[in-house]
């Protein structure tokens, strides 16, 4: 079992974990993920590891409680402990000199470009980080981020911090500058991933996202996570998490992730009375 040693709310319902897991603190790197399972019974949740330490033998967490599996692993205390985490999983990062590097997070998507531009920082690039969420009671680890890249920019749908509108917005207006900018990484909802995707595209800028379907057991076994890629069927626990924007099918991904909204309401609504 897995002891939760750190817990944080960084905005309402999104939850910072840090937990005592030496095996995968060990080998962990920018970009891959693990399973949680609550306990025993419990579904299994995929989730970027967003940060680690090796000596300590800890891994962070940062997670958005919004159905039944993450509510109840929310409302895990320090000294509590988590019944099954598997990991490392999925391919890391491909981290190397590009020159600049802009990531872009969008929502909880924003914990996830944390280590990637920390990363990115240390093998030597110029990296550009966009943040942004509905309001600035949403947004998550600014300092963080903040300290690890050359250029920061904050969005807010509402205007309440940093620029009025979307992060796509933010990296258009950087694309159009005629600055070379030679990757962007992107991690948030599917639709804003999507948008990036086409801000690129013009540009012929190589973009790669990291996307979060419906996963279950995170070795391409069960098939749950296949997303469409450049016309081919992957799987994004084995050949992703991150892949060409430019190549993936965002309607039809979007599509999966609609399919158990039904079943999710009923579980969330159980999971809501236990908490109580």
């Amino acid at each position: 079992m897995y002891r939760v040693v750190e817990k944080k709310e960084l905005a309402p319902r999104i939850k910072l974990m840090k937990i005592l897991a030496p095996h995968i603190a060990r080998k962990v790197k920018a970009g891959q993920f693990v399973i949680v399972r609550v306990h025993e019974k419990g579904e299994r949740i995929p989730l970027t590891v967003v940060d680690w330490n090796r000596d300590e033998g800890t891994i962070t967490l940062v997670f958005q409680e919004v159905g039944a599996s993450t509510i109840k692993l929310g409302a895990l205390d320090v000294g509590d402990h988590i019944a099954n985490i598997s990991g490392p999983l999925g391919n890391p990062t491909e981290i190397k000199r590009y020159g600049t590097v802009v990531c872009v997070g969008g929502g909880v998507g924003t914990a996830c470009i944390y280590p990637v531009a920390r990363e990115m920082k240390k093998a030597g690039n110029y990296v550009i980080s966009i943040i942004g969420a509905r309001t600035s009671k949403l947004l998550i680890l600014r300092d963080e981020i903040s300290s690890v890249s050359d250029e920061f920019h904050v969005t807010t749908d509402d205007g309440s911090e940093g620029r009025k509108g979307f992060v796509t917005d933010q990296l258009r207006d950087i694309l159009l500058s005629a600055r070379k900018v030679d990757l962007v990484y992107v991690v948030g909802p599917a639709i804003m991933m999507k948008v990036a995707a086409e801000v690129t595209k013009p540009f012929k800028v190589k973009t790669i996202v990291s996307l979060n379907p419906i996963m279950v057991d995170g070795t391409g076994m069960c098939g749950a996570c296949r997303v469409i890629v450049g016309g081919q069927m992957r799987f994004a626990c084995v050949h992703g998490p991150e892949f060409n924007a430019h190549e993936v099918d965002f309607d039809s991904l979007m599509s999966r992730l609609r399919m158990y909204i039904e079943e999710e309401k009923i579980a969330l609504e159980k999971a809501q009375r236990c908490v109580r």
